[in-house]
């Protein structure tokens, strides 16, 4: 080595470079795929009823894209599920599971992207149309500028911070305390205004049943 000449250690190499924040989770991708094939629905006909193309549902079910929360709820509509499906988590064998979900056990879906992340309060895997669901969304999150709408009926409780919610074109500031429900079939998104605090929401979903 020639005088002079400093060379950091491996590790400091390592540090340095900072890996990457990881898509959405491999299991909501095979989840995805499961649901499509227990259905005999190609990639061609998910693509068509979704609007979205082969290749980015594709990237999807292998878990190499980071889909919205609006992408997701556009799968699952016709999919013929709720969210709470896409989870990618497998029943449990635990009989007490079909009815009380631990907290250590919570399945948990992170949009990273947007900064949304939702953990299922109810048993995961269930087929149940009823489900419970704690949001973060940190500071600056977003569902995105587009509207999205989907299958079934939604209300909620802000338990931290604040969220800014939009239905068709009316939209609410809502604060610790404030609660709100809406037919999801209403266009509709929902973000965190405030850039420094996170905000913590109680959100339910409940989808139509299938006629």
């Amino acid at each position: 080595m020639r005088k002079g000449t400093a060379t950091r250690p491996a590790t400091a190499r390592r540090a340095a470079k900072k890996p990457a924040e990881p898509p959405v989770d491999l299991a909501v991708g095979r989840r995805i795929r499961e649901l499509r094939r227990a259905r005999e629905m190609s990639l061609e006909t998910v693509a068509a009823r979704t609007k979205l193309s082969i290749g980015f549902i594709s990237q999807i079910e292998r878990g190499l894209s980071s889909p919205s929360l609006r992408v997701l709820a556009t799968l699952a509509d016709v999919l013929g599920v709720g969210i709470a499906a896409l989870f990618g988590a497998a029943p449990s064998d635990d009989a007490a599971s079909s009815v009380v979900t631990r907290e250590a056990q919570r399945a948990e879906l992170k949009l990273w992207r947007s900064g949304v992340s939702k953990q299922l309060l109810s048993p995961a895997g269930s087929d149940s149309r009823l489900n419970l669901f704690l949001v973060h969304l940190e500071p600056g999150g977003s569902t995105g500028d587009e509207l999205y709408t989907h299958d079934g009926e939604e209300a909620g409780l802000v338990l931290e911070g604040e969220m800014t919610l939009t239905v068709d074109a009316e939209t609410w500031t809502l604060k610790q305390g404030d609660s709100f429900r809406f037919a999801s079939r209403r266009p509709h998104r929902f973000s965190n205004p405030d850039i420094d605090a996170k905000a913590v929401v109680l959100w339910v979903n409940c989808v139509t049943a299938a006629g």
